[in-house]
């Protein structure tokens, strides 16, 4: 039988007295956010519009992005990522588990030195890929068209964000090519490894402790204009 969505206690500005309210927006109100499942327009837009909200609520406090996905469409990915750099806030972004495929380019998209992967958290990269069986052959020529620019974006913005030079990461993405943390934050997907994550809540600071170590994922297919990252 499902538990459902969890309730705690909080106290809104507005109210006298606590109120209970579901954990995620308790946590939302803290500016602490979730990709946890495939990166699909849905999930995209709904990150996006929490990002955009909590920042006209208080364009100063950071946010933290907290990332286990198996990846996903390309696009919505390719809009979450732009979102975090135009929006004023700083952008934590944390692999817990695994950022495979479009959810590693969204981890890798935080704040430079603000990108952080837990011990034994793993990363994947790979080229996005579209299916062409049921396409005619207009269709089939316009998205290899498609796909080749998205994927001429993806290198570009990777080598931007890493310093890796571009033959390497092309040559990187041919296949799957999974990291664990400690290989990530060589690459330079990520800045730090069980680093002390500092958190704010509200007008106090509380520093929570990851440990140390190191120590695999996936990415997927679709067609035409929804382009997922392949698995």
């Amino acid at each position: 039988m499902p538990v459902g969505v969890p309730k705690v206690p909080f106290q809104f500005p507005e109210d006298e007295e606590a109120v209970w309210t579901d954990l995620y927006n308790r946590l939302h109100q803290e500016r602490i956010l979730f990709l946890g499942d495939e990166l699909d327009y849905e999930l995209s837009n709904d990150v996006v519009g929490l990002m955009v909200h909590l920042t006209i609520e208080d364009p100063t406090r950071d946010q933290f992005l907290f990332i286990n996905s198996e990846g996903g469409w390309v696009i919505p990915g390719i809009g979450l990522y732009d979102t975090m750099q135009w929006v004023p806030p700083v952008i934590h972004t944390i692999n817990m588990g695994l950022a495979a495929s479009i959810a590693c380019l969204v981890l890798v998209g935080g704040e430079i030195s603000k990108r952080i992967a837990f011990p034994y958290a793993r990363v994947m990269i790979h080229q996005p890929s579209s299916v062409f069986e049921e396409d005619e052959l207009s269709e089939f020529e316009l998205d290899i068209y498609i796909v080749s620019k998205f994927y001429s974006d993806v290198v570009k913005i990777y080598q931007e964000r890493t310093q890796i030079p571009l033959s390497r990461i092309t040559c990187d993405m041919q296949r799957d090519d999974f990291m664990s943390a400690t290989e990530a934050q060589i690459y330079g997907i990520v800045d730090l490894v069980g680093f002390e994550l500092e958190l704010e809540f509200g007008s106090r600071n509380k520093e929570v402790e990851f440990g140390s170590g190191n120590e695999e994922v996936e990415f997927r297919s679709g067609n035409k204009y929804g382009f997922l990252m392949d698995s």
